[in-house]
């Protein structure tokens, strides 16, 4: 159990939500693996004159995802890559195989990941950790036109 003295917190702070900034962001994959969105994310943030809110990020496709995850070890991502591979190997005999081998296993990928991500925007900054970054998985082998949609609601600056 975690004892009081060992826990802190700042003074609540709120604003009104007077603005609702919205983009597409359309990334082009070169296969499987993973694309960093942080600066790309940051900027449209900049762009919106951002100050406190939150902001959402949506991917549009079933056989890509979104997450948040380190950006300092680049082999954080790799053994991140093995796992899922380990987790919904191509070939285990699915049904659904219309769009080749990697098409069901990326689908379960991306049921196991995140469809949608939530960041606090704090002083016009996204609110993430150190060592954190925004990443797209591209779940299939060939690279795929994939589409994010990036929404802030909150006050401006």
């Amino acid at each position: 159990m975690t004892s009081a003295r060992s826990v802190t917190r700042s003074a609540p702070s709120s604003v009104q939500a007077t603005t609702v900034t919205s983009t597409l962001l359309t990334v082009q994959t070169s296969g499987r693996g993973f694309t960093d969105l942080t600066s790309e994310v940051a900027r449209f943030i900049a762009e919106a004159h951002a100050g406190e809110g939150a902001l959402t990020l949506f991917i549009r496709h079933t056989s890509a995802s979104l997450t948040i995850q380190e950006n300092a070890d680049p082999s954080v991502l790799v053994d991140l890559t093995t796992a899922l591979s380990r987790l919904a190997p191509e070939n285990a005999g699915w049904s659904h195989d219309t769009e080749g081998p990697d098409d069901m296993p990326a689908h379960i990928k991306t049921m196991l990941t995140q469809t949608s991500l939530q960041v606090p925007v704090l002083n016009g900054r996204l609110a993430l950790g150190t060592w954190q970054a925004i990443y797209l998985i591209e779940h299939r082998s060939r690279p795929h036109r994939r589409e994010i949609v990036l929404q802030f609601i909150g006050s401006n600056r």
